[in-house]
């Protein structure tokens, strides 16, 4: 995983944790330069983040991030499948 994206990660894990939020909540946190698309694109594709529609607004998506250990062990499992 890119430097960058893990240090936005780790400003979003600081504040919410394994709580959901909405890309307007993550934009206030991350800078302000950041292609937050392509940040979330690639931590869901990584697996450190999960993506759902919003039980309020079905027209909002919220994201809730994985836990930062959990997602290194699971890194390392797939590693050591291939």
């Amino acid at each position: 995983m890119p430097e960058w994206i893990i240090r936005r990660h780790a400003k979003l894990w600081f504040k919410f944790k394994e709580k959901e939020f909405t890309k307007e909540q993550a934009k206030k946190i991350i800078p302000k330069d950041s292609a937050i698309a392509v940040f979330f694109s690639k931590l869901r594709k990584a697996g450190w983040m999960e993506m759902k529609m919003s039980k309020e607004d079905v027209h909002k998506t919220v994201y809730k991030l994985k836990n930062p250990k959990q997602a290194i062990m699971d890194e390392l499992k797939e590693l050591s499948k291939k």
